[in-house]
């Protein structure tokens, strides 16, 4: 599996849409084998998520990410999103492995769409069955 975590001086990046650098994790297991950083600094969404995507990555966790940007990674790039995350990209990256990630510490505090949008619902769900 590979997870990739935008980072910024060694932590999430706050914003996905604007990131410049994802740290790319290779794992079996739940352990981690093998890393790699790249840069992703195209100036389109297309063309960042057209990188992505030939990274193979399997699982994104980002800080603040649009909606768009959410909805096109999912449903053109078929990779699961884990948006609203803050902090360092080691502990993140363990407490995934560890099913701890929906710990309030790594919440990123204010993030959500607009109020009411049945897809906050939809990505806490999905935080939950990632967590199994």
């Amino acid at each position: 599996m590979n997870i990739a975590i935008p980072v910024w001086e060694g932590k999430v990046s706050p914003l996905f849409d604007t990131a410049s650098r994802l740290l790319v994790f290779q794992t079996e297991q739940k352990l981690e084998c093998s890393r790699f950083e790249t840069l992703i600094d195209e100036e389109d969404i297309t063309g960042k998520c057209l990188n992505i995507q030939k990274l193979g990555i399997d699982t994104l966790i980002c800080g603040a990410i649009s909606k768009h940007f959410y909805m096109m990674l999912r449903s053109v790039c078929e990779i699961s999103v884990i948006p609203w995350i803050s902090g360092r990209c080691e502990d993140v990256l363990l407490a995934y492995l560890g099913g701890s990630l929906n710990n309030s510490k790594y919440l990123m505090p204010g993030c959500r769409w607009e109020k009411g949008s049945p897809d906050n619902d939809e990505v806490f769900k999905e935080r939950k069955d990632e967590q199994k």
